[in-house]
């Protein structure tokens, strides 16, 4: 992941910060507790395309 695009992206549902998790491919919005996913390098960024993550998974930095 492009560290320049990761510091313009935005969760689309709050606009606040993403986490990027390499082994999952994916980044994670820790307010919303959402995970959207990256598919062939290209992050998708629609709310009904993420995952909401379950109370008890990490989400790390």
């Amino acid at each position: 992941m492009d560290t320049k695009l990761l510091d313009i992206l935005a969760c689309p549902v709050c606009h606040g910060k993403l986490v990027y998790r390499k082994e999952q491919e994916e980044l994670v919005c820790k307010v919303d507790r959402l995970a959207f996913p990256i598919q062939d390098g290209i992050p998708v960024m629609l709310e009904e395309e993420a995952r909401q993550l379950p109370a008890d998974e990490e989400i790390g930095d």
